[in-house]
């Protein structure tokens, strides 16, 4: 492939400068603003923080045929794996760094920790075949191991994009049957990330509302946000049709907010007959501009390869800035977390007895500790880590609403008790006479409703309490995996006795409560303000007699719910959470009296040397990471 002219890629005319001295101020320009914000990104790849968190990127998707590989060959000046059926297998990071005029061509492909320079531009078709059956094998599987081909040259822009591989319906030769939906799921777990900016390429010759390509872009960023059309093949459109090109240039058919672009690539025929990447950019400009329907959008920024590499490098900088802060937030955090889990890995076990108790002590304490703040709802929170007091409120709250559902399904049923009575039960008393016992067992009834939904509120929050202290047992004694074992199985058994208690507690309660008392001054309060309200919006009863028991049930069940809606919880609060927790404190101190399991307790996981020198790498990425970003700050 021949060079690219540094005009026709990536530097726009500027036209009050003369050539050489715009292209000075330009690269001068890149260096101080553009090129170190896209490097940041590129050293954070390069450290494996993507192994912690994802990354701002440019991904490349298209159908299979769409002209992905030549858009990616025009901005790069090599030329990249073409044939049949799937040829990109792996995610390819294609780094784009601009020399200086004059500097000579650089290449580097790198994966599985191997790198290899490239001298020439020839050289890269064949290093990414290699690397490609090395990564995902000689038999056209693919893989989401990412391989890296950095080219640096004067002739190509400050640009990172990942090719994805094209996507394929059916499987070839020894590919695996399910190839199809093995390049979705990877695609989908690439540009399904909010980081990503998905570029995604079209052929002008196809209904653009039918390519998968597209589809998948939408399913991932209904809004298009972050979707940016490319249009390839407009030499191939059908007489007639080119104005329904424009309209989806210009916006007006699928709308994406970063807009669309077109251009036209080399084709088969044209590396047939030797034609070269640069002379391909002047045969494309001079396509468009002699174009009767698209040199309008040539002269708007939307055509040519230059004009998508300037509003790439743009796109891509203005991303990289806006999600910086939460990167720069999400690497501090995730660091600060993986310290506190190296902190605990690091501590070797003593070799004397007394060592040994102390140890075990400190491990205790420290566990309980946590198990304490968890029950004060003071736990330290890290990312998007919730409170586990505040999960319970939002328990409690479902309560308060299964109240009010009860209360409302109450009132539609009072009119037909009543109305029972009257025909069946109705002796001597003169109409308006309110039975007492019709009330009582109104009452009753919807008191027994809620004592089931109160048994559900509690399992639903012992749950969490279990679940949260399990994580505790397991992050403070990670590498000691018989005292973690113990921990579980402490909790597991006071959750039984704890569960049970509490279920007496409630049970308790509700048999109180079918007991129809309240004292007559709150209870003349509730009704005189029930009567007022049906008074003042003018209800229009079937009766006095209806009228009146739906305000005495109303009046007693507001006193009744009021309790409710306080002591369910407090029952939880006191059985489940405080006295949960003090009890797990209390069994876990114990283990000190037992010095004769001190060993057994204290035995180190075999897992527990990997998991340090897992955590220390971790440690290590993420530390240059923050140093990375503060150098960036700095520029």
């Amino acid at each position: 492939a021949g060079p690219i002219c540094l005009k026709h890629i990536g530097v726009p005319k500027i036209a009050s400068l003369n050539a050489a001295a715009a292209e000075h101020t330009l690269y001068n320009q890149y260096e101080e603003k553009i090129r170190p914000c896209i490097d940041l990104v590129d050293s954070l790849r390069a450290l494996g923080i993507e192994k912690d968190l994802s990354l701002p990127a440019i991904a490349v998707i298209g159908d299979q045929s769409s002209g992905k590989s030549s858009v990616l060959e025009a901005l790069s000046g090599v030329a990249l794996p073409r044939g049949n059926g799937i040829v990109t297998r792996c995610p390819l990071e294609l780094k784009l760094k601009r020399l200086p005029e004059g500097q000579a061509w650089q290449g580097k492909i790198s994966y599985r920790n191997k790198s290899q320079e490239l001298l020439d531009p020839s050289e890269v078709d064949g290093a990414i075949r290699q690397a490609q059956d090395v990564v995902a094998g000689t038999k056209g599987a693919i893989s989401g191991q990412l391989i890296s081909l950095e080219v640096r040259s004067p002739d190509v822009p400050d640009l990172t994009l990942i090719d994805l591989p094209g996507i394929a319906r059916v499987a070839v030769g020894d590919q695996p049957k399910d190839i199809g939906d093995q390049i979705k799921m990877l695609l989908k777990r690439i540009i399904g990330c909010k980081e990503t900016v998905n570029l995604v390429v079209v052929p002008c010759n196809v209904d653009i509302a039918t390519t998968e390509a597209l589809k998948m872009a939408q399913e991932v960023d209904p809004t298009g946000e972050r979707t940016i059309g490319i249009l390839t093949k407009p030499d191939l459109v059908d007489r007639g049709t080119e104005e329904g090109i424009v309209k989806i240039l210009r916006n007006r058919v699928i709308p994406l907010k970063k807009g669309y672009m077109i251009v036209k690539c080399r084709g088969q025929q044209d590396i047939h007959n030797k034609l070269t990447l640069a002379a391909a950019i002047q045969q494309e400009r001079a396509f468009f501009e002699n174009h009767k329907h698209f040199r309008a959008i040539l002269k708007e920024g939307k055509a040519t390869i230059p004009h998508l590499a300037e509003k790439l490098t743009n796109e891509l900088v203005k991303h990289i800035i806006k999600t910086l802060p939460a990167l720069e937030s999400q690497i501090r955090d995730t660091l600060h977390e993986t310290l506190q889990d190296l902190q605990r890995y690091n501590r070797g076990t003593p070799q004397t007895e007394a060592e040994k108790l102390f140890f075990l002590t400190d491990l205790i304490k420290l566990f309980n500790q946590d198990i304490s703040q968890c029950t004060r709802g003071e736990e330290p929170l890290i990312g998007d880590d919730v409170r586990l007091f505040t999960k319970i409120r939002k328990e409690f709250c479902t309560w308060g609403v299964i109240l009010l559902e009860c209360a409302a399904k109450a009132k539609k049923t009072v009119p037909g008790r009543v109305w029972k009575y009257e025909d069946q039960y109705r002796g001597r008393e003169f109409p308006g006479f309110s039975n007492y016992k019709t009330f009582e067992d109104i009452i009753k009834e919807q008191i027994r409703q809620l004592e089931e939904p109160a048994i559900q509120i509690l399992n639903k929050v012992m749950e969490l309490v279990e679940e949260k202290f399990t994580e505790l047992a397991k992050r403070n004694f990670a590498n000691f995996h018989n005292l973690s074992r113990v921990a579980k199985v402490k909790i597991e058994d006071i959750r039984e006795r704890q569960a049970a208690e509490a279920q007496r507690h409630i049970r308790a309660q509700f048999k109180m409560e079918r007991i129809v008392y309240c004292q007559d001054d709150l209870y003349l309060g509730d009704l005189n303000t029930f009567k007022a309200e049906n008074t003042a919006l003018g209800k229009d009863l079937q009766s006095p007699v209806v009228a009146e028991m739906v305000s005495h049930t109303s009046a007693y069940f507001s006193g009744a719910s009021k309790r409710l809606s306080n002591q369910i919880p407090l029952i939880i609060l006191s059985s489940v959470l405080h006295d949960f927790g003090e009890n797990v404190q209390t069994s876990m101190l114990q283990l000190l009296q037992d010095k004769e399991k001190l060993n057994f307790l204290l035995e180190e996981d075999t897992d527990a040397a990997k998991t340090r020198h897992y955590l220390s790498q971790r440690v290590d990425r993420l530390t240059k990471a923050c140093q990375y970003i503060r150098d960036f700050s700095l520029l």
